[in-house]
């Protein structure tokens, strides 16, 4: 169960401040930013110690801040946990701009084969739309959203839909269709 917290989210600052001086300068700008948002639950957490903890207990994180190479590194065990690289969707969002894609590469290795797990590009589509009616104060792209995860939801929810990086033998344009379905 995810703990109660007081505090609207917790945000953890990812690094290796103990080793490298440059992660200890990227722990002191966190921590500056930080002193803004007192509202804001802050942790702070060693990069290796991040790995064990989000495979014992990832439901006690909301928001990880770190540099490209961690966040490379800690985003491919994340999608692990979720069912992997065709599950994980992801916004690069900055304050005026975002950018939302899977987390996932091309895949040359299924290129042409109808079996690439369509689920992280619908949730990261998802995830714009919630990100948008946020910006523009627009309740029905955030609505439409939250629809758009339910019904990933409902579809990967019933038995034997699924490609085969989850267990499934449905084709991309088959989940996906299972997935508009569960739209209405």
């Amino acid at each position: 169960a995810r703990e109660r917290r007081s505090s609207p989210m917790k945000v953890t600052c990812v690094d290796k401040a103990n080793i490298l001086r440059s992660m200890a300068f990227f722990r002191n700008v966190y921590d500056e930013v930080g002193r803004e948002y007192p509202e804001v639950e802050q942790e702070r957490v060693y990069i290796d110690a991040l790995v064990l903890y989000l495979v014992q207990r990832p439901e006690t994180y909301d928001v990880m801040v770190m540099e490209n190479m961690y966040g490379d590194i800690v985003s491919d065990l994340a999608a692990g946990l979720v069912g992997g690289m065709g599950m994980a969707p992801s916004g690069d969002i900055g304050e005026e701009a975002a950018v939302f894609q899977p987390s996932h590469g091309t895949g040359p290795d299924i290129a042409g084969k109808g079996i690439a797990n369509p689920v992280a590009t619908i949730l990261s589509a998802a995830m714009m739309l919630k990100w948008l009616g946020t910006k523009h104060a627009d309740d029905r792209a955030i609505a439409d959203g939250d629809r758009i995860e339910r019904a990933v939801r409902a579809a990967l929810g019933k038995p034997g839909v699924g490609t085969p990086d989850i267990g499934g033998e449905m084709s991309t344009g088959q989940l996906a269709d299972e997935i508009i379905q569960s739209l209405s």
